[in-house]
């Protein structure tokens, strides 16, 4: 969940402790990702369109459509996250919208990881039934999963719709905070704050688990294959497959994994539930920006996902991108063969002239 918010002071019961770096980074970061995440997610959605009708595709189609519309969600909203840091912390847009951008945080992030999952067990089924990935459509049940999917997600998300986003501080400039400001609970609110806060946790460890064991056993199908198979296009492919493993294990490990780590310490802290020192909770604060940072990355490698996931789309990528590369070539053939069909045409229409007589 967006923001950060612990409890410093004067009195050290009242004031929001900062972290000062991020009214730099932030803005400099996030218009990064909204600028590159924005064209590489517009580019699958490009390409997927373009795989629309590839049988064997359209399981995995469907979750990375839905995968990417989810990134679209979070990228579209990031303006709004720069002006914030831009305006140290100030929300000048309407509850409303602070409303809308936190829940698009929150959707982006878990619809990813859920997403994510059931690619590794598409990517899992396709490689152990390989006929059977080939030869059916199971587009039904890919529109099922990710109905449930969204439902799931954008059910858990209608607490931040439904509850107030802003937060006025008025002992740190009369700013309004947005998804910031828990200290200021009260103490039954800070109790189902921190449960909340345990569950996600506890749920995202255990979809991590599941994804951990489902690229385990993808990696061990794929060398037991090598050992009965030689061949270089066969290997090559099988390569492929276990960059795929590297780069969703990646994708959690570098995006997700650290947010969760520090997100009970850091509600605990920011609730002050326990006995914490100030150096602590400035040091889990700084920690906290530094992974919500690192959760933005996913809209940036998602796609990388894409082409390490399937060959068609691998390939798509590949000659679409050798298209591009040899159009100014054909562009200066084309032109050179018109001037010389031209010259041609001219010679044709004037006739030679007759020989001199001396």
């Amino acid at each position: 969940m967006p923001g950060s918010v612990v409890n410093s002071s004067g009195n050290d019961t009242d004031r929001f402790l900062d972290s000062e770096f991020r009214y730099t980074l932030f803005p400099i970061f996030y218009s990064f990702v909204f600028i590159f995440g924005l064209t590489a997610n517009l580019g699958a959605l490009f390409v997927l369109r373009h795989l629309r009708n590839a049988k064997a595709m359209n399981e995995i189609r469907i979750y990375m459509t839905n995968l990417t519309v989810a990134d679209l969600l979070f990228v579209c909203v990031l303006p709004l996250w720069i002006s914030y840091y831009k305006e140290r912390g100030h929300w000048a847009f309407s509850d409303a919208l602070c409303r809308i951008t936190g829940t698009m945080f929150f959707i982006n992030t878990y619809c990813s990881v859920l997403f994510l999952t059931v690619i590794s067990f598409n990517r899992y089924w396709a490689i152990t039934q390989p006929l059977d990935a080939a030869s059916s459509d199971h587009r039904r049940r890919g529109i099922l999963v990710s109905v449930a999917i969204w439902v799931a997600t954008l059910s858990a998300a209608v607490f931040y719709l439904v509850e107030p986003g802003t937060n006025d501080d008025a002992l740190n400039g009369n700013v309004t905070r947005c998804f910031e400001g828990y200290h200021q609970e009260e103490s039954e609110t800070k109790q189902t704050l921190i449960v909340t806060h345990f569950i996600i946790v506890a749920f995202f460890f255990l979809v991590f688990l599941l994804v951990v064991v489902c690229n385990l056993l993808i990696c061990r199908t794929l060398m037991a294959q090598r050992l009965k198979q030689v061949g270089r296009q066969h290997w090559r492919l099988k390569k492929h497959a276990l960059w795929m493993v590297c780069v969703v294990l990646a994708v959690f490990v570098v995006c997700f994994v650290p947010h969760h780590v520090v997100q009970g310490p850091w509600t605990m802290a920011v609730l002050k539930l326990g006995g914490w020192e100030a150096d602590t909770r400035q040091r889990l604060n700084d920690a906290h920006q530094v992974t919500l940072m690192l959760m933005g990355l996913n809209c940036l490698l998602d796609p990388v996902v894409y082409c390490f996931a399937t060959r068609k789309f691998r390939r798509f990528v590949a000659s679409w991108l050798r298209r591009m590369r040899n159009a100014p070539d054909c562009a200066s053939h084309t032109a050179s063969t018109n001037m010389s069909v031209g010259s041609q045409r001219h010679a044709q229409l004037v006739p030679l002239e007759p020989p001199r007589k001396e």
